[in-house]
Parts: C-alpha cells; structure tokens; sequence
C-alpha cells in the first residue's frame, strides 16, 4: 500500500519504520556523484581524472556491477587527504549550493506525513556518513543509517568501519540497528515502509511489508510491476496525496 495522508494520521495504527533511501529517492541527484564533481569544480581533487573514475562508478551502480570497495577506497580517499576543518567548511558550501536545490518536491512532505504519524523516521542509504549526515538534518530524520568512514586520531584514515550500507549490506546495517534500540516491536519489518529509486536496493524492498518504489530506475521499474508493487513519483507535482 502507498500510505495516503488520512491512513498515516489513523489512531488504531501502530508505530512502524519508515526506511527512505536518499540518492534519487529524497534528493533529485546521487550525493556521492554529486559530492565528486563538486570537489573536482572547486579544484580540490584532479578534475579530469577524478570526473572520469566518479563517472565510471556511477555507471557500474546504475548497471548493478558496482565493486562497492573499490568505490570506498575511491570515494574515502579524498577524506584522508584533508583536514576535517577545511572538509566541515567545503561541505557547508556544497549541502547549501548543491544539495538544497535537489531535494526532491514531493519529499518534505512525505517525511512530515510518517513523523506526523509517530513512524520512526530512518534514512538508509549507500552514501558514506560524512556526506549524509548534514542532508539527514536538513530533511528532519532522526536517523541515519549510511556507510561510515573510519575516524581515527582526529583524522579520517580512508578506510571504512563495519558493512558497507549497500545492497544486502543495507539488511544489515538495520539489523544492527535494530539490535541496538529500543524499538517496540517483535517483528519491525512486518510493519515498515521502504522508499527507494534502486534496484540495488530490492533486497530491503523485498524485506520490508510496504516496499514503495519512487521514481524508479528501469529495472526497479520492472521489478515493481512484475511484483505489485506501488510505484509514486516525488521528483513531480504528483506526489502522493
């Protein structure tokens, strides 16, 4: 089911999880990608060559051939090359020309409808924690559940702790974070709500009792129509009502 305004604001319903990816899904572009270009502009990385192994990765997670670790070192390095102020100063720069334009029309007010509803508001996504946390705020979740970049000595190192929050990695990670709260139910997922553009992201689709696809890509697309599932656009003025 696509949760209607009147349906999400029912006393009798329970609390549940509402799980929103955020590349595509909430924000009309891919932050990692995103993230990139906006180093390579500013001159903070090799522009040419950065642009071409930025562009090659995006290519492979849209394909579904991406080697997530490759990626990370990729990605990850630049983190390891600068010192964490001048990283908090050019992110503050690229979360207000960058990343506040591209949040999606009809995203504000989906979130406002599940945390009007009492849900538990998670964002769930691929991208690492440094670069998500600030869109995080900016979308009012309270949780962030991404790929972390390992911090040590004052320093990030260019590596990354834990699962990757990829693929079956992002089962995972809610798992873990499942394990760690409090959250009040015997079976969480039997009641949660999964928001996603990908088909990288069909296992937790297929895991979750509302797997909702946003403006899906082609296979995702696919997938959703071969197995019922909702389709709704955010990225228009026909957001769900």
């Amino acid at each position: 089911m696509v949760y209607s305004r009147s349906t999400l604001r029912d006393p009798t319903r329970r609390m549940s999880l509402a799980l929103f990816d955020l590349d595509n899904t909430l924000l009309a572009g891919d932050s990692d990608h995103l993230w990139g270009e906006f180093l390579a502009v500013r001159g903070i990385v090799d522009g040419a060559h950065y642009r071409r192994e930025n562009d090659r990765f995006l290519r492979e997670y849209e394909a579904g051939s991406l080697d997530i670790h490759a990626f990370l070192r990729f990605s990850l390095d630049v983190l390891a090359r600068h010192d964490p102020a001048d990283l908090r100063a050019w992110r503050r720069e690229f979360i207000d020309a960058w990343i506040r334009p591209r949040i999606a029309r009809g995203a504000p007010d989906l979130v406002a409808r599940h945390r009007e509803a009492g849900d538990r508001l998670v964002l769930i996504t691929a991208t690492n924690r440094f670069v998500t946390e600030p869109i995080a705020e900016l979308l009012g979740v309270d949780t962030l559940i991404a790929t972390e970049p390992e911090w040590q000595a004052g320093r990030y190192t260019g590596e990354v702790t834990g699962t990757p929050c990829f693929r079956e990695g992002k089962i995972t990670r809610l798992e873990q974070w499942l394990a760690s709260t409090s959250f009040n139910a015997s079976d969480p997922l039997s009641a949660s709500t999964f928001y996603s553009d990908s088909h990288n992201d069909v296992p937790l689709l297929e895991r979750v009792a509302h797997p909702v696809a946003v403006d899906p890509d082609p296979k995702l697309t696919a997938t959703a129509q071969q197995r019922g599932w909702p389709v709704i656009s955010l990225h228009d003025s026909h957001a769900p009502a």
